[in-house]
């Protein structure tokens, strides 16, 4: 697929089997590279599915959520909106195609019950490329077969590792105004993600001042020391790591740090970037402030022998909000009656990670996640198990069948 097609009809690339079943599909999908920003070999084959499988093209809609990301990206998302054989509430099924760094050069096999990457060395890619192949698998089955179903969007998002970008910057104009919404991700198909933290993004310099670490040692402003005063003080005082306090929980992270190119050289400048997370937004704007204020107490303490200072700036983002959605919701509700007419009983859960549902549900479509049989994510010991593969395949022709989910 051509890296700038967005408005242009997605070219045709041959797929090893034009009727592979689910499986087969997904073993494939887990195999292509794909991380964030980096979406465009995995698009293309979801678009020779979907042409395979007899989509129109022009059906086909790319917007330009890649141009507007903090990460420069190859393509935007993808949709395809169907119309129903029955009438009833649209839906719309959604799943990130990137994966992260540790899944570069996947090579799927089955074990037994499991599909785990035959290289030690990487991770599976299964978060996400099972939901990608779900929603792959059930738009073809339509496109080919056209079984009762109601209205139906697909949404293939990009850049959800970084930040949940692409859904963050989609289109939402081309989906139709679905009102049941069912977002494909990690873990157990029967845990429903109901909720989700919410997450702010820190970037802090730490400006020193340069000397002789040798010859004019007390000349120079430490940024190092800066940043390691401020560190152990968030350290000390209990705002780093898990952080409680009285009824408020939350997490913070400092988690990148770079700086310094000689050690004769009193360090002028540190990079950081740091996290804040909780499902309390006013309390997670309390960690950053706190975060702010060892750091600036920090660049207070650390002076030359002639009484310069260092300085701190700052720069954050809300990545995305925190949400719950009320066990009533419509999507809950229907996703929990797929889980029962398999003979399964839902468990609702708020999750302390990011999900494209937490933009979804902030921009006007609140949605429930609904696992795919990914373990162990971001790991090298990445697991997909089919069997609850089959059950999210299965539970995603339930919601979009007359009666199946109602």
């Amino acid at each position: 697929m051509p890296r700038k097609t967005a408005k242009k009809s997605p070219q045709r690339r041959s797929a090893k089997s034009s009727r592979q079943t689910p499986l087969e599909l997904v073993t494939e999908l887990m195999a292509i590279p794909g991380t964030s920003g980096q979406e465009g070999a995995i698009m293309e084959r979801v678009c020779a599915g979907l042409l395979a499988a007899g989509a129109d093209p022009k059906k086909l809609r790319f917007d330009t959520a890649h141009k507007k990301t903090s990460l420069a990206g190859q393509v935007g998302n993808l949709s395809l909106k169907l119309p129903g054989t029955v009438r009833g509430p649209r839906r719309l099924l959604t799943a990130h195609t990137d994966t992260v760094p540790v899944c570069l050069g996947s090579q799927p096999v089955r074990r037994g019950k499991v599909i785990e990457s035959a290289d030690p060395r990487t991770g599976l890619g299964a978060d996400d490329r099972s939901g990608t192949a779900l929603l792959l698998a059930t738009a073809e089955r339509l496109l080919r077969e056209s079984p009762p179903h109601y209205p139906v969007t697909f949404l293939w998002l990009v850049q959800e590792e970084v930040g949940l970008q692409g859904v963050r910057h989609a289109s939402l104009g081309p989906l139709g105004s679905p009102k049941l919404v069912f977002n494909f991700d990690g873990g157990s198909p029967t845990r429903l993600g109901i909720g989700a933290t919410g997450g702010y993004r820190l970037d802090i310099d730490v400006h020193g001042l340069a000397s002789h670490a040798g010859v004019a040692p007390d000349q120079g402003v430490s940024a190092i020391a800066i940043a390691s005063l401020a560190i152990a003080d968030l350290f000390d005082n209990g705002w780093h790591g898990l952080v409680v306090k009285g009824k408020q929980r939350g997490t913070s992270n400092v988690g990148v740090i770079e700086g310094g190119a000689a050690t004769n050289v009193v360090t002028d400048r540190v990079e950081l970037r740091a996290e804040a997370r909780s499902h309390n937004p006013k309390f997670r704007e309390r960690i950053v402030r706190e975060i702010k204020k060892s750091f600036e107490r920090a660049a207070g303490k650390v002076r030359s022998a002639s009484g310069k200072r260092g300085s701190v700036e700052f720069r954050g983002d809300l990545d995305y909000e925190s949400f719950l959605l009320p066990k009533g919701d419509p999507s809950v509700q229907a996703a929990a009656k797929a889980i029962e007419n398999e003979g399964l009983v839902a468990e609702l859960e708020v999750f302390n990670g990011g999900l494209d549902a937490n933009w979804l549900t902030s921009r006007g479509l609140p949605a429930v996640t609904i696992g795919c049989g990914q373990h162990d994510i971001h790991t090298v010991s990445e697991t997909l198990d089919i069997a609850e593969f089959e059950l999210a395949c299965r539970l995603a022709e339930r919601l979009i069948t007359p009666g199946e989910a109602e």
